[in-house]
């Protein structure tokens, strides 16, 4: 699954930093525009992330499977429901088998149900467990696919015609500030670990976390646990700072940054590219949450604002 797609972390550590290792600015005065245009050219990509066809703001619905069958289409008497105009009012069946957890669609008849741009009459789903893609269903302008949660598996609805899209205002930012693109370092585990990442929706998930990230903001010292995504190897991080629900989205905001490339640890953490979860945008996302350990005492003002919505 997408490991909750999210997930976070926190453990021991070895030698911190020595004091005075620092936010702030690295390299020669003039890299400040080009860290600008970086940031602003990473900023266009996330609205446009945001904003594409399958992208969270599509995200309609979330419907948790039981054992047997799910009938789903546009009338009132199916188990699923799905909008749009064009979505036949009985499009078919999902049948969760409780003793091999695979999940089977069967079309109903006359109706196009397509699965890799290719239309099926019935076939077996690959959820998103463990990282991988999960196969996507299209009617029209809707898309099911089926997502596992600690083994818990549930149908997400995209419509790409959803009010949300439709009424989209756009992403508000802290003005970019270079101070708060900090040099911080990765102190690692001795040996492999893992840190209980919380969710949304009730489910605790172990991730992988390579170490602990010490840095200094507004002179005090603070610690970020990372964890890895399945097949990534970009650090992760989930947090929340004082901002957090007041200006920023209050379950906290997500944070990715490359690897350490020497073995001394040091690193960048650019918070000019912290963004919000997906359930700022949707109700029907399974987010994770920051473990206790990932809230910065001070306030982190860089990055994306709450959504106005």
């Amino acid at each position: 699954m997408v490991t909750l797609a999210a997930a976070l972390a926190i453990v021991a550590f070895g030698p911190l930093a020595p004091p005075g290792f620092a936010a702030a600015p690295t390299g020669p005065p003039d890299s400040t525009a080009a860290h600008r245009r970086e940031v602003e050219a990473w900023r266009q990509k996330r609205l446009e992330r945001l904003r594409a066809d399958d992208g969270w703001l599509t995200v309609v619905g979330l419907h948790w499977l039981k054992p047997g069958p799910t009938s789903f289409g546009a009338a009132a008497g199916n188990d699923l429901i799905l909008p749009g105009s064009g979505t036949p009012a009985r499009a078919g069946v999902l049948t969760l088998d409780a003793a091999t957890g695979r999940v089977t669609v069967d079309a109903a008849p006359g109706v196009t149900v397509t699965l890799r741009g290719k239309p099926v009459t019935r076939a077996v789903l690959t959820t998103d467990a463990g990282g991988r893609e999960p196969d996507i269903l299209t009617l029209g302008g809707v898309t099911l696919q089926i997502i596992d949660r600690g083994g818990r598996l549930g149908v997400r609805v995209k419509d790409a015609h959803s009010e949300a899209r439709r009424s989209f205002k756009g992403l508000t930012w802290y003005p970019i500030k270079p101070e708060l693109r900090v040099k911080a370092r990765l102190v690692r585990h001795t040996q492999p670990t893992t840190v209980r990442v919380p969710s949304v929706i009730g489910v605790t998930e172990a991730m992988p976390s390579p170490g602990v990230v010490e840095l200094q903001l507004d002179g005090k010292t603070q610690h970020l646990t990372p964890v890895l995504e399945p097949g990534e190897d970009r650090l992760f991080f989930i947090f929340k700072d004082a901002t957090s629900g007041r200006t920023t989205y209050g379950a906290g905001r997500f944070l990715y940054a490359d690897p350490p490339p020497r073995d001394d640890g040091e690193m960048i953490l650019d918070f000019n590219e912290a963004y919000s979860p997906p359930c700022a945008f949707t109700a029907y996302a399974t987010c994770p949450t920051p473990p206790p350990g990932n809230r910065l005492s001070v306030p982190v003002e860089a990055g994306e604002l709450a959504p106005s919505h």
